[in-house]
């Protein structure tokens, strides 16, 4: 039992910053919203316009699901934060089952804990209760940022369970893809393709017409229909916890009969061995990032193109004086204009673009944790080069990302005739670029001083950049802190133009991280996990 109970401990600690980040941002934004929103619209009439002009509107749908009631606060709070953080709770979930579960397979430290006195059972169990005491750490940080806001205890509550039930029910997928996928990069491609599935569920059951009832096929529709502050229907519950079941059950049958190291679906066997891309270290980084690389590719591609549809979604008629001020005030740009709701969503992809960024940092600083760095460079294979070549992958892919966003959001408005030309919208994907640089290279400083670190805080640097952008101002911030974060230079391409000296300091202070991270990186010890 003791020995059990340290399993689930150390689970819980090995995440221990990675969480802290996530429930940070979790008690931040819960705080946010309530109160950006009682500052931006205090009278019942300007929530009358904003009900009337963002709750109809399919794009603004798209990123938060259906709202059930935009004239309470709490109403508002459960459709803008409740909406959005459903899915950033997903996205934790099945990275925590696979970093706990297969993860430490990868890695051989699962053998030496099953070569003790700990069963298959016990300590795949105790990978849970790690796992399900740090959900309820976030559920928790969610509760705390929503009573301050203030919002009612019960109400908050309910919410908080809404917000954090996607995150059990993608632990019960992690937990599954691990024992399917034979290592740790497949598990995370498979518990990714059936998040992006969800999530395209309830995105159709929110746009489409009459298509409401395919909210019930997905967790994020559960969370959904879960309706906190509005009509709340406590009784769903029962589905997320029902279908975690399942799942770890499922999972845990597999666990205790595998061999372990070997997954349930293995590759098929080949008399000629594949020898593509083993030519060098870098070569086989891209070998091992295609798919992953294919997955951030379709998924930011198909919401590219769904946001270009919707760039016409806008009007002047559907949108309040007030409304299109506080708009401005916050982003700069009129949304009335498809050049300006492209202008305006582009920001989304900045963030999205700069998570990619830190997402290839923290692959690097995972291949250090594994202990596979040590066999490497007792090659002929220089540290400073090695690094140079990631951070060099990182950035073309990067690109790629922001050209395929910029086509794909092209052709979407093409199809509505939004007459933003093609030009104009590769710049405003290029405008990505110098944030997203700027967070890789603050990312590989830390990576270089505090590696084990490094992944929790270049996450955790870009979220709240990007909350403090979205809510500073409309809490009357002072101006000098909302400086502070590069998303408030950002000028909103194709509406705005685009801003070069901002770009020019942003990349300066990219090469100069990079270089001082890639020269500490040459001269530190290599650190385990």
């Amino acid at each position: 039992m003791g020995q059990a109970r340290a399993v689930a401990r150390r689970t819980l600690a090995d995440s221990r910053i990675r969480d802290g980040c996530f429930g940070l941002f979790f008690l931040l934004f819960a705080y946010a919203n309530p109160v950006g929103y009682r500052h931006t619209y205090p009278t019942l009439a300007e929530r009358v316009a904003f009900a009337r002009s963002f709750g109809t509107n399919k794009a603004v749908e798209l990123f938060y699901g259906a709202p059930h009631d935009l004239l309470s606060v709490g109403g508002f709070t459960a459709w803008r934060f409740g909406g959005f953080t459903a899915i950033i709770a997903g996205i934790w979930g099945l990275l925590a089952a696979v970093r706990a579960l297969r993860a430490e397979e990868d890695a051989g430290r699962q053998e030496l804990v099953l070569a003790g006195v700990v069963s298959r059972r016990s300590a795949y169990l105790s990978v849970l209760a790690g796992l399900f005491a740090a959900t309820t750490l976030l559920a928790l940080a969610i509760f705390v940022g929503l009573v301050a806001a203030p919002l009612a205890a019960g109400e908050s509550a309910l919410l908080a369970l809404a917000t954090i039930s996607p995150a059990i029910v993608f632990i019960g997928v992690g937990a599954l893809t691990s024992q399917l996928a034979p290592t740790r990069r497949g598990a995370l491609e498979l518990a990714t393709a059936v998040l992006a599935g969800c999530f395209l569920l309830r995105v159709v059951a929110d746009i489409g017409s009459g298509l409401g009832w395919l909210r019930w096929a997905t967790p994020f529709g559960w969370s959904e229909e879960l309706r906190a502050f509005a009509d709340p229907r406590p009784a769903v519950l029962l589905l997320p916890l029902l279908m975690t079941v399942l799942l770890l059950s499922a999972a845990g049958a597999i666990a205790a009969r595998r061999d372990v190291g070997s997954g349930l679906l293995q590759g098929r066997d080949s008399t000629d061995a594949d020898l593509r891309l083993l030519s060098s270290p870098t070569a086989l980084a891209v070998r091992l990032s295609r798919g992953s690389m294919l997955a951030w590719l379709t998924g930011i591609g198909v919401f590219a193109g769904v946001v270009g549809v919707l760039s016409t979604s806008f009007t002047t008629a559907d949108i309040s004086a007030n409304l299109r001020k506080q708009l401005e005030k916050l982003s700069g740009a009129n949304i009335t204009t498809p050049a300006g709701a492209l202008g305006f969503y582009f920001l989304l992809f900045v963030l999205v673009i700069s998570l990619f960024a830190c997402a290839q940092l923290a692959a690097v600083r995972r291949e250090e944790a594994d202990q596979q760095l040590e066999t490497l460079f007792a090659q002929p294979v220089g540290r400073r080069r090695w690094l140079v070549q990631h951070l060099a992958l990182a950035a073309a892919g990067a690109t790629a990302l922001a050209l395929a966003t910029a086509i794909l959001a092209w052709a979407g408005a093409a199809s509505q005739n939004a007459h933003v030309s093609l030009p104009h919208l590769v710049e405003a994907g290029l405008n990505c670029l110098p944030t997203a640089l700027l967070f890789l290279g603050l990312a590989t400083l830390a990576f270089a001083l505090v590696p084990r670190a490094s992944t929790g805080l270049s996450y955790g640097l870009v979220t709240l950049a990007f909350v403090w952008e979205l809510f500073g101002s409309l809490l009357g911030a002072p101006h000098w802190t909302l400086n502070l974060t590069p998303f408030q230079h950002i000028g909103l391409v194709p509406a705005q133009p685009f801003r070069a000296a901002a770009a020019v300091t942003m990349l300066a202070i990219a090469a100069a991280a990079a270089s001082v991270g890639v020269y500490g990186f040459a001269r530190r010890d290599l650190t385990g996990s």
